[in-house]
Formats: C-alpha cells, sequence, structure tokens
C-alpha cells in the first residue's frame, strides 16, 4: 500500500468507532493519531494523558501543545502513585504499568461517553520488547496506526504533511525505563533523572537519556552529538550540574546513545 492509501485506511478505521479516546502522551505517534481523530471525529474525539511521576513536564507540554493545536479535547488523569508492581521494577514492569494507566484512561473515557480508547502503537512497534502490549491487548485498547499498517518514519512524514510539531521530536519512553530492572523506582530518581535530561536538553542535544545506576548517572547522547561532550569546559559544568542534581557520579557511555541498553541486561531490545 501506499502512504496515502495507509492514511485513507485510518481514516475508515477511526471512523469507524464513532467516538474514540485517543491515550495521549504527547509522542510522534499519538500526537498524529490525536490530530487525525479530530479530523475524522470532529467532537466525538478526545485525548486523554496520565499525570504521573513518570512523565516528565517537557512531555506534559507538548501534549499540551499539540492538542491545542488539533483542536481536541485534552483531559489530565492525575496519578501521583507509584503503584508496588511499578515500583518494584521487575521486568515486565511496563505491564503493569500499562494496565494501571490504560485501565484509568478507559474510565476517564466512559465518563465522556466514550466506548473506544486509541493507543499509538505501529507496526514497527513489533520488533521491539514491550510487555505492556500485553496490557493493551488484555484490556480491549486499539492501535489503529498497527491496523492501518503504518510504520515510525511514514508516521512522521504524515505528521509533516499535517504541520505538527512533533514531526522531527526524538523517540521518548517515560522515565521509568532509565532505571535497570531490578532497582527499586521511586519519585526521587526519577526527578533527578528528568532534572538531567532537561540540563542535556538546555545544552542543545537532541536525542538522550540518563541512565541511572544507584549513584551513578550514565549519559547517552545521539552518535553524530558525541563531540559536544568532550571539552574541559562542557564536561566540568556537567559533572557539577548532576552532582547538584543528586548523583555522586557521572560517566559518559563512549557507544552513546542507542534504544534500550538497559534491556542488554534481560537479553531483550527495548528503548
Amino acid at each position: 500500500m501506499t502512504l496515502e492509501e495507509k492514511r485513507s485506511r485510518l481514516g475508515e478505521i477511526i471512523r469507524s468507532y464513532g467516538k474514540a479516546a485517543v491515550a495521549f502522551s504527547g509522542g510522534v505517534d499519538s500526537s498524529l493519531l490525536c490530530a487525525v481523530a479530530r479530523e475524522e471525529l470532529g467532537e466525538g474525539a478526545a485525548a486523554i494523558t496520565i499525570v504521573s511521576p513518570l512523565l516528565p513536564k517537557s512531555e506534559l507540554d507538548d501534549a499540551a501543545a499539540v492538542a491545542e493545536q488539533v483542536g481536541i479535547r485534552h483531559i489530565l488523569v492525575e496519578s501521583r502513585e507509584i503503584e508496588e508492581e511499578v515500583a518494584a521494577n521487575p521486568k515486565d514492569r511496563c505491564y503493569h504499568c500499562k494496565k494501571r494507566e490504560f485501565g484509568a484512561i478507559a474510565r476517564a473515557a466512559r465518563e465522556l461517553g466514550i466506548g473506544t480508547v486509541l493507543d499509538g502503537s505501529n507496526v514497527d512497534d513489533e520488533s521491539d520488547y514491550r510487555p505492556g502490549m500485553r496490557a493493551i491487548a488484555e484490556l480491549g485498547v486499539a492501535s489503529p496506526l498497527k491496523e492501518a499498517g503504518l510504520g515510525k518514519e511514514e508516521i512522521r512524514e504524515l505528521s509533516r504533511r499535517l504541520g505538527l510539531p512533533t514531526a522531527e521530536k526524538p523517540a521518548f519512553a517515560c522515565l521509568a525505563s532509565r532505571i535497570p530492572y531490578g532497582e527499586r523506582i521511586d519519585a526521587a530518581k526519577l526527578a533527578r533523572v528528568e532534572r538531567a535530561e532537561d540540563y542535556l536538553r538546555s545544552r542543545g542535544f537532541r536525542q538522550f537519556r540518563v541512565r541511572s545506576h544507584g549513584d551513578l548517572a550514565r549519559i547517552e547522547v545521539g552518535p553524530s552529538e558525541r563531540a559536544k561532550l568532550f571539552s574541559e569546559a562542557a564536561m566540568d559544568a556537567m559533572a557539577a550540574a548532576f552532582e547538584s542534581f543528586g548523583f555522586l557520579y557521572s560517566c559518559v557511555d563512549l557507544a552513546g546513545y542507542r534504544r534500550g541498553s538497559l534491556n542488554k541486561a534481560i537479553g531483550e531490545g527495548g528503548r
């Protein structure tokens, strides 16, 4: 199928729901889904974002900006507690997290008179380690991007055509993915990772992760951006900043950013 045919198919799928709520993170995939849902369903579309310690403020701000641009109703659901199954950080952490978050989204959707919840999964996700997909299937969440046969680069191209600010946005995953499986997650650890990543963003880096290993921050930046790290002044400033955020030590991963680096420890791909 051509991209135009896939876009047409996506519209058909979404129209068939009559009403739908998008599980909206502010990322590339769910932003396109919001735009198309609003176009196809009008007031029958809504975007629902879970506000939790796992979602950085920068992502929440991006979600609000996209929702305003496309004109979709944007509902915020507060979820400030980190449930024990997530805090314990087992290998299937994402399953427990998605089960809770999508359950909350479904309840909020029902209060709006909407019975269908959509997520932004696409065909490229099938090659990734995503235990959360099991929760999505169990809850009956629909994945119209995947059903239409759309991959990540096609989603970016459609986003460009619609003028969405997320078209070139780097890949993102929730803050819990910065902490190795088995190491307990708490709000303080997530907050220091968020501050560290905000710092990298303020220094002009585009693709990055700050992986938290106890008191150590392992800094990954895009391979083409690594040279920006290696000046004496930059390293001194970064070391001081990361220490002020609560890390005793900081180091640079020489391989640079790559998707799922923490999942190497469990023999899986990831994010």
